[in-house]
């Protein structure tokens, strides 16, 4: 009832009242019967308010907390992100320093990497209460009601604070790309007006005042988020949570292997390496899906050989019952063969198994041993990585004369080492600006990059023909080659050309 309404009902009611006891009727029976009616009509819309308090409070919930301990791997993002923190936990040192304390802190990194694990260990770390939320929660089809939840939720965060008599509140939003989006005249008026509300709401953050609230954010696209959310003032600190180096896999293995009954030679370092560019959540997925293995098997202990099916599922997924005739079991054979054979001559000791075995979309896969870390990558080694892509596609040439769309994937990942090559300037256009490069141009350098490197791939397969023979009749007897004695066939034919010469 709206507030002009209910000023008429006040004036209504006590004139109608003295109009029927000045006509000398009985009041008392129509009074009794408002009475019950306004009775039934306030409990209703009580319990109307209260089930629409509860489900705005469901928005953000408060997931068990757990400590920096507990997630395994980015010391670099925790260390960071507990200085963040400290202005919670260390009022007299940052006032005493003059520290603005933040508002807000922005956690960004690929999926899977722990961004919400870290939010929680926040929490715990500085005894706050922990609200968390997603952003696709505040985005609804009318106007006004995801500012109204934001409004909400940070309201919850205080009311919560002062109840339990906690100095601080942490409020998680995750995914807030999806209302922190970049304003370019082209969103609904709904995306714009929680955006605003949101911002209004940091800006309207106290530092001075008790209980101190800090936003804490996670997205996965730093890019799309709106300037006005990441100038300072707002979220002061962006932290990235980049995926896991081999210690930090480590960490984690270790710690989802702590339930689990592993057998004694399951070697956890050696399985560290093997996951190199595993997120958390895969290498979680990894011990979740060997123990799966070994209980299919009704085994009481996890073997190595589980984990090492599992790391294939994770990556590829699970085998499947796929059919195929001969002709396309050979020609899947002769494709990652020439794959293996690539790495192996650009990388030696690089292969550690060619698989006739169909797993999710793929119907053979060569698995490579694990490399050292990483993070530059010089021009040769970019040329390489493009040479074992387009190995399959040559050898299918070499030995059909023409390709299938088994190189599709191949290709695609071809064609994106090439573009990370232009970018980094080492292609014959040098230093570049790709706003200032015309689509032939790149083209033509992408063509002459792609033709060059093909015909490379394809004078490696020409010499060593006849290993690539005798490594088909065992693919096509057995299904599986191993790296070892891959190596060796390579190696003995090595060995009868110069005996020959």
């Amino acid at each position: 009832m709206s507030r002009y309404n209910k000023e008429i009902m006040i004036g209504i009611i006590p004139v109608a009242i003295v109009f029927l006891l000045f006509i000398q009727v009985n009041v008392v029976p129509i009074l009794f019967v408002g009475v019950i009616l306004f009775a039934i009509f306030y409990y209703t819309r009580m319990k109307s308010n209260g089930a629409l308090a509860n489900n705005r409070r469901s928005k953000a919930k408060a997931p068990t907390y757990l400590s920096f301990d507990d997630i395994g791997g980015q010391e670099r993002a925790k260390k960071e992100l507990r200085e963040g923190l400290d202005f919670l936990i260390k009022r007299e040192q940052t006032d005493h320093f003059g520290i603005r304390p933040m508002k807000g802190i922005l956690l960004t990194g690929p999926p899977g990497t722990g961004k919400t694990l870290l939010a929680k260990a926040a929490a715990q770390f500085t005894g706050s209460v922990f609200l968390a939320s997603s952003g696709s929660e505040f985005v609804e089809m009318y106007v006004g009601v995801g500012a109204s939840r934001v409004r909400d939720l940070f309201k919850d965060a205080r009311q919560r604070a002062i109840k339990e008599e906690k100095e601080s509140a942490i409020i998680f939003i995750d995914e807030i790309d999806a209302i922190g989006g970049k304003r370019d005249g082209g969103q609904q008026k709904e995306y714009d007006q929680t955006l605003n509300q949101l911002l209004t709401e940091m800006d309207g953050i106290d530092s001075e005042e008790t209980p101190r609230i800090l936003l804490i954010a996670a997205t996965n696209r730093k890019e799309m988020l709106d300037p006005a959310l990441l100038r300072p003032g707002r979220f002061d600190r962006q932290i990235e949570v980049d995926l896991p180096d081999k210690k930090g896999r480590l960490h984690i293995l270790r710690i989802h292997a702590k339930n689990k009954p592993l057998d004694d030679l399951v070697d956890l370092e050696k399985l560290a390496d093997e996951t190199f560019g595993f997120s958390g959540a895969q290498l979680e997925a990894v011990m979740n899906e060997g123990a799966i293995y070994a209980m299919r098997e009704d085994l009481k202990l996890i073997g190595q050989s589980h984990l090492s099916s599992a790391i294939d599922k994770v990556m590829m997924g699970e085998r499947t019952d796929r059919e195929s005739t001969k002709d396309e079991r050979d020609r899947v054979a002769v494709h990652e063969l020439g794959h293996a054979l690539v790495a192996e001559i650009v990388r030696p000791g690089s292969v550690s198994q060619v698989s006739l075995s169909p797993r999710g979309q793929a119907l053979g896969y060569v698995r490579h041993n694990p490399q050292t870390e990483q993070y530059l990558y010089t021009k040769s080694f970019l040329e390489h990585q493009i040479m074992i892509a387009l190995g399959g596609s040559a050898a299918e040439e070499l030995f059909y004369g023409d390709r299938s769309t088994g190189s599709r994937n191949d290709f695609e990942q071809a064609l994106g080492i090439v573009s990370t090559m232009m970018d980094a300037g080492l292609t014959r256009l040098g230093i570049m600006d790709r706003r200032m490069v015309t689509t032939e141009q790149l083209m033509t350098e992408n063509g002459f990059i792609l033709d060059e490197l093909t015909s490379r791939t394809r004078e490696l397969l020409k010499k060593e023909e006849h290993v690539f023979q005798r490594s088909l009749e065992i693919m096509q007897q057995e299904e599986v080659l191993s790296g070892d004695r891959f190596r060796a066939l390579l190696l003995n034919e090595h060995v009868s050309a110069v005996s020959t010469a």
